[in-house]
């Protein structure tokens, strides 16, 4: 039950990777005012809520200890940079204050996860 744990936890820093990536890479296009949510974006926070779910469902299957706080406030953040990225998804341009707060949601997530104990 280990290794399905850590896998799932893989495929979820994947998801996460996929997610910041898209961002950095459309950075010098935020400052030119034509960013955009690229698939990957899209497809990373998808697969951070598939795994995470996971992730929660197996810990609590081996009486791991769950931190339902700290998965609550994440799981939230994780919705709202979902929902802005799957509405403003086909857009050409994105506004870089809504393109900046999926950043900044998204590095808070990472900064959760590590620093939360």
């Amino acid at each position: 039950m280990d290794v399905l744990l850590h896998i799932f936890v893989g495929l979820h820093i994947i998801g996460i990777a996929s997610l910041l990536g898209g961002f950095l890479t459309q950075m010098k296009a935020m400052g030119a005012g034509t960013a955009r949510f690229v698939p990957a974006m899209l497809h990373g926070a998808l697969t951070m809520l598939v795994t995470g779910v996971v992730l929660v469902g197996l810990n609590q299957a081996q009486d791991y200890a769950v931190d339902n706080i700290k998965i609550g406030v994440k799981l939230a953040l994780l919705i709202v940079i979902l929902g802005l990225v799957y509405v403003k998804r086909d857009e050409e341009k994105v506004d870089k204050g809504v393109f900046g707060l999926v950043g900044l949601l998204t590095v808070a997530n990472i900064f959760i996860a590590v620093l939360w104990t």
